[in-house]
């Protein structure tokens, strides 16, 4: 979904028929500004949407930022003010701030992930936990707080998960059925195969024919001798129960990529506020 499309229905959600709030006090026209005000440090996300947002309702709307997406906020701090009409600026403020606030603590729990492996070769990566039809914000906001994005959806890579598998009969046969579709379909699409044990990471090395390893649920222990057994042939991921008290751990084993459903489905927004100047 585009970024217009997304805003004309989130407003339509909101404001229905009219923001008589604003309506019945507010005079037309009204020439007004408003600072957004930083109550919490982390990383800050959204700008961009927030910006969009009142460009929408006013053409004719103007900005100072003093922040970028990605940039560290500390409380008490302001990111930008914005000149417009009230009626735009208040019809708005709620659109903004909400994606502000969500982005912005998406940003800052992955930056808490990614600061803890700095050090070693593994790159933090989203998933597919996201809030329906706000995907694309959720994974720009973990691309601002240092993470990298995973697929974006189910049409751009393949991935085989546990499912996927015990549903087709195996491994062996969800490969191969795999390869011969996109084959058929003249896709060139990656191939991600979720393993459970070493066993079935020895089965799927002796398979061959996709791009990257999952390894699921995995001790740092298993996930090492996993790692050496696939001797860099194919790309390697850690998931399941990954956090900040153990993803350094995980980290230490060599793996290229560590997957965290919690950077979407359990970051708290940020606490930050639209005040009229």
């Amino acid at each position: 979904m585009d970024i217009q499309t997304f805003i004309k229905l989130a407003l339509e959600e909101d404001v229905r028929d009219g923001d008589h709030s604003t309506l019945a006090c507010i005079q037309p026209n009204k020439p007004g500004s408003a600072v957004l005000k930083i109550k919490e440090d982390g990383i800050i996300s959204g700008l961009n949407v927030a910006q969009a947002v009142f460009l929408y309702l006013d053409p004719n709307a103007t900005f100072e930022f003093f922040k970028n997406n990605g940039d560290s906020i500390k409380n008490g701090e302001n990111a930008f003010i914005v000149h417009s009409d009230v009626h735009s600026i208040l019809k708005g403020e709620r659109l903004a701030l909400n994606c502000l606030q969500r982005m912005s603590g998406i940003a800052t729990l992955t930056h808490q992930h990614a600061a803890l492996i700095k050090n070693y070769k593994s790159k933090v990566i989203d998933t597919r936990k996201t809030t329906p039809l706000f995907r694309q914000f959720e994974k720009q906001a973990v691309v601002d707080g240092g993470g990298s994005n995973h697929r974006m959806g189910l049409y751009d890579m393949i991935m085989l998960k546990d499912n996927h598998i015990d549903y087709c009969g195996g491994i062996k046969e969800a490969i191969q059925r795999t390869k011969s579709y996109l084959k058929e379909h003249q896709l060139d699409l990656k191939i991600e195969v979720e393993t459970r044990n070493i066993e079935e990471v020895a089965t799927v090395l002796e398979v061959g024919g996709f791009d990257r390893i999952m390894l699921d649920n995995y001790s740092p222990e298993s996930m090492k001798k996993a790692i050496e057994l696939i001797d860099n042939k194919f790309e390697t991921e850690a998931s399941g129960g990954i956090n900040l008290n153990n993803i350094e751990s995980y980290a230490a084993t060599g793996v290229d990529f560590i997957s965290i459903g919690a950077l979407t489905h359990h970051a708290v927004s940020l606490d930050l506020s639209l005040k009229a100047i």
